[in-house]
């Protein structure tokens, strides 16, 4: 496996001079995502995808890909995956069961996904939307808890405290603990690298879970979450609109701009606990 750090020798610039040193880099490579589906007797290989990604949970990356992109509908769709190298790039082959119906109607599109792109390839505006069901959970998050999860996810993310240059994303039950972490470059790709944890330990859905994102919540992210089930989603950063749009038609209850004492709800306050807390409500 590639390191997901590499070192390159810098200089450092400063009002008081230039200094010779090393620097740590977030590496960004292409992995290209294969398909291998259809019953015994005749097995087809198609490509994919090929994401520009932070190496590392390439297997769960590949899964909570195709899971999120509505291609399969959960773990026990999947016989095997095989990870390989050829030439520049890393290669996860996906073996679907032979019994299984791959659901490629929107994926008649082989595309390259940048780190930043986590909807590149579609062909139309109607392709962007994954058919994912309105979440019924109703399960609640107190705001305490809520308070404590920035610096929690601070001091989990290893790479980021290395690199400064990559996003995280992490699984949080009721309890407040932390159940599973992942980074990665490009914030869609941490997204499903969860998604993919939890497929393989048979988790979804997801429905008394909230995913913490280290950034900004874009919509690709919402769909993600939707599609596993995910009720709370919390943002260090600001959600767009479209998010906040499809939280509210999802029923997620979205967040924004999460910090150690404070954060906005965007969409189905509902699911927030504020009880225990000596909050009063101000209309500004």
């Amino acid at each position: 496996m590639t390191n997901p750090v590499v070192h390159t020798r810098i200089k450092k610039v400063a009002a008081a001079g230039i200094t010779d040193t090393s620097d740590t880099l977030a590496t960004e490579e292409p992995l290209e995502i294969r398909l291998v589906h259809g019953p015994s007797h005749n097995r087809r290989q198609q490509n994919i995808s090929v994401t520009m990604r932070t190496p590392g949970e390439d297997k769960e990356l590949a899964a909570g890909f195709l899971f999120t992109e509505g291609i399969i509908n959960s773990q026990e769709a999947i016989q095997e995956i095989h990870l390989s190298a050829e030439q520049d790039h890393q290669i996860a082959t996906v073996h679907l069961k032979p019994n299984v119906v791959a659901i490629l109607g929107n994926v008649a599109r082989n595309f390259t996904a940048t780190a930043a792109c986590g909807v590149c390839g579609k062909t139309s505006a109607a392709d962007i939307h994954t058919a994912v069901d309105v979440n019924n959970s109703s399960v609640q998050f107190s705001s305490r808890l809520l308070f404590r999860l920035p610096s929690l996810l601070r001091h989990e993310q290893a790479l980021f405290a290395t690199t400064g240059g990559l996003h995280a994303a992490a699984l949080v039950d009721q309890q407040g603990q932390l159940l599973l972490l992942r980074e990665d470059i490009g914030r869609h790709n941490a997204v499903d690298k969860i998604i993919g944890a939890a497929m393989a330990q048979q988790w979804l859905p997801l429905k008394n879970h909230l995913l913490l994102l280290s950034g900004r919540a874009g919509f690709e992210l919402i769909q993600k979450a939707a599609a596993a089930g995910i009720p709370v989603i919390a943002a260090i950063g600001a959600p767009s609109s479209m998010a906040v749009k499809m939280a509210t038609q999802w029923n997620i209850t979205l967040l924004g701009f999460l910090k150690e004492q404070r954060f906005n709800i965007y969409t189905h306050p509902e699911r927030i606990g504020f009880e225990e807390n000596n909050i009063t409500y101000a209309q500004g």
